[in-house]
């Protein structure tokens, strides 16, 4: 089972050109519209505690922290972390990233079923990600030496980054809807008018992009390693 360059670049390249694209796409419109200010004003703190706020949503703790674009929610405590270009910025970029995170912990409130699978996923996921390519790079060393055993490995290692593959689809609503929130939200409690809301949405898509992209790439992947293990050639055979 040698080393497979045609069908690598064939199912590599195109991930790998759009998930730097999206890099580029929202490093870019964030860069745009963080020197952008809106009529309100506001931090992206202050944003976000207003949508929450307006939401009914008081048991939600927003902390600064540290890093470029490291914001996220944790559902474990409850707790909303801002990066500092974020947390103490009056742009429309850090009031999109802020209300797109505040969505999540609306998300979370509502018991929105995507996030629910998503957190179950976590542990699993991180195991997987560990796991799974020593384990595949193992099976392609051994299919040279011991080709049952090493069929038997690369199985093991598609099983493995199947988990993580899940986790990057499953992922792809959770965002897609934290920002659906958010855009409707930010308009609803005033944070941005309707002038505003365009570039905080341009934004929030941009963002959503890189999800995307992770997503496929992960997926293309996965379908090169099916191939590598034979999976492939077997469900093609079968039909």
């Amino acid at each position: 089972m040698g080393f497979d360059m045609g069908y690598m670049m064939m199912i590599m390249l195109p991930g790998m050109v759009l998930s730097g694209a999206a890099s580029w796409m929202v490093k870019n419109t964030f860069k745009k519209y963080e020197s952008v200010g809106t009529a309100k004003n506001m931090t992206g703190a202050e944003a976000a505690k207003l949508m929450l706020e307006r939401a009914g949503v008081t048991d939600c703790k927003i902390e600064p922290i540290a890093g470029r674009l490291s914001d996220h929610y944790d559902p474990r405590d409850k707790t909303l972390r801002l990066s500092e270009p974020v947390y103490n910025a009056r742009s429309i970029s850090a009031i999109g990233v802020a209300c797109h995170e505040a969505g999540h912990a609306l998300q979370h409130a509502t018991g929105y079923k995507f996030l629910q699978m998503r957190s179950k996923l976590v542990p699993v996921t991180n195991l997987s990600s560990k796991m799974s390519m020593p384990v595949l790079m193992a099976g392609m060393v051994l299919s040279s030496l011991a080709p049952v055993l090493g069929n038997w490995v690369l199985l093991l290692g598609v099983a493995l980054f199947a988990a993580a593959v899940v986790f990057s689809v499953v992922t792809l609503p959770v965002e897609w809807d934290a920002s659906a929130r958010a855009k409707t939200a930010m308009v609803d409690a005033g944070i941005v008018n309707d002038q505003e809301v365009g570039g905080a949405g341009r934004v929030l898509n941009a963002a959503f992009l890189t999800y995307l992209a992770a997503a496929i790439t992960s997926i293309m992947t996965l379908l090169y390693y099916m191939h590598r293990a034979g999976l492939l050639r077997g469900l093609m055979n079968r039909r």
